[in-house]
């Protein structure tokens, strides 16, 4: 034993009323308790599923791409001439 009396108390304390031990708890049983957040929120909100016929959109919407009257070219060459030098323009 210390001949120090506030030290000899600290060494008499239980362990749970000292703050670095609860700190050093803290840590990982917000882990724990973040992990079952998590797998509480996964198993509650599944993924929405994804369309039986998504393939033949996908098509359907390169094919409106691709057309002339609903093209985006114009949009790109605007883009692109907007972003080109005064000097390298063509005339």
């Amino acid at each position: 034993m210390s001949s120090n009396p506030a030290i000899a108390q600290a060494e008499a304390a239980p362990w749970w009323k000292f703050g670095h031990v609860w700190l050093v708890i803290a840590g990982p049983a917000i882990v724990i308790v973040a992990g079952f957040v998590t797998l509480w929120l996964a198993v509650s909100r599944p993924d929405p599923v994804v369309a039986e016929d998504y393939y033949r959109k996908g098509i359907e919407i390169n094919q409106t791409l691709e057309a002339p009257e609903k093209s985006l070219a114009p949009a790109m060459k605007g883009r692109n001439h907007a972003a080109t030098p005064v000097q390298d323009q063509p005339r």
